[in-house]
């Protein structure tokens, strides 16, 4: 009875149809599936790969971090250079040196890429926030205080959500009764 059935289908219900088309269909696929069997053999497949033509992949090389660090010292320095120039009581205000700290995160980011390190990295972020202290520690804005809103503010937007929460069902409940006049 196995024999006879190929996947839920009789064998002679398919041979009456078109009996040219199942056996083309049976080659096909003993075909592929010699070929892929031969494709994933380990022996045959090395076998028959050119070596040559596969491309390499790059060796990915390590992090210098003692050149990241070297690099991150002449991008301070030049950012440090930048900064002389602009008034202290300036320090706090973005717009008078968001230039200088472009070029300065620029000039972190493009150099750890070329000696092959991530940014931004530990080493990277300590040196940032190195000289986020020594420029920008005395910007700490004011604590601003929160004060709790007026008692009439919280009880309106308590009350709103409950009455609208309130006349959605009720509205349900009104349109479930008259669903028979509506339809």
């Amino acid at each position: 009875m196995l024999l006879n059935r190929v996947c839920g289908i009789f064998i002679h219900d398919v041979m009456d149809t078109n009996p040219l088309a199942v056996l083309k269909l049976l080659l096909v696929g003993i075909l592929v599936n010699s070929w892929m069997t031969r494709g994933l053999s380990g022996k045959q497949a090395t076998e028959n790969i050119n070596v040559e033509s596969v491309p390499r992949r790059p060796s990915v090389a390590l992090c210098n971090e003692t050149q990241l660090l070297w690099e991150m010292e002449v991008c301070g320095e030049g950012f440090k250079r930048e900064m002389a120039y602009v008034d202290p009581q300036n320090w706090c205000n973005l717009t008078h040196f968001i230039s200088e700290y472009h070029v300065f995160s620029l000039c972190t980011e493009t150099n750890a890429g070329r000696i092959n390190c991530y940014w931004p990295n530990p080493l990277v972020e300590s040196y940032i926030i190195r000289i986020h202290k020594h420029f920008f520690s005395n910007c700490t804005l004011e604590r601003v205080i929160l004060v709790d809103p007026p008692d009439d503010t919280v009880t309106i937007l308590i009350l709103i959500p409950v009455f609208l929460t309130l006349a959605m069902i009720a509205l349900v409940v009104w349109c479930s009764k008259r669903s028979d006049i509506l339809a």
